[in-house]
């Protein structure tokens, strides 16, 4: 049997295999209703947010699943689910973040992300055949606290960045970045400790 052939001895939902990290399909009723959910409750966000930002930070605190005290996202806002996206207490995000969060999206204390941001869980598969039927799988993402990520960078699936680093706009992160580091490019690599 191949990951991509669901085993008949599995009791496990496709909800329950996404938040282990193993393949499932994202067509699931109770998948896309959350989907739907969350949908919905981004549009609202931004809807609100040009009426009264402050006040729109409730229906995050709503949605996700941690939103610390003193955190402010700006609208718009993409995610999945929203249920495995944690923001910190006192972080900054600002305009159009896309967090797919097919499996946990843990973002510190403090930190500051700049606009067009993507963390990005999911993976697919490389053989075609299971890609075209709709398979996917995910890992998930930790920023550490007091993390500055510029403006247009892509974190991919899997990767933690430790505390007090600095990730260069329009970088592309693909690995592990140790603590108090900077690094930038595409794909990014650390140029010095700070």
């Amino acid at each position: 049997m191949t990951p991509f052939e669901i085993d008949e001895n599995d009791p496990r939902t496709p909800l329950e295999r996404m938040l282990a990290g193993d393949w499932y399909r994202a067509d699931d009723p109770e998948l896309q209703a959350a989907f739907r959910h969350a949908l919905a409750e981004t549009d609202r966000f931004g809807r609100e947010y040009a009426a009264d930002p402050d006040a729109a930070q409730q229906i995050l605190r709503d949605l996700l699943g941690t939103f610390g005290g003193g955190a402010h996202v700006r609208a718009p806002l993409r995610v999945d689910y929203g249920s495995r996206l944690h923001i910190g207490e006192g972080t900054f995000v600002n305009y159009s973040l896309t967090a797919l969060d097919v499996v946990d999206i843990r973002i510190g204390r403090n930190c500051q992300l700049g606009p067009n941001i993507q963390l990005l869980t999911p993976i697919h598969p490389l053989e075609p055949g299971p890609r075209r039927d709709g398979w996917e799988a995910g890992e998930p993402i930790t920023i550490g606290d007091n993390v500055w990520i510029g403006g247009g960078a892509s974190i991919m699936p899997g990767v933690c960045i430790g505390e007090d680093s600095v990730i260069g706009a329009a970088s592309v992160v693909t690995r592990d970045i140790p603590a108090r580091s900077l690094a930038v490019g595409s794909p990014a690599k650390v140029i010095r400790t700070l």
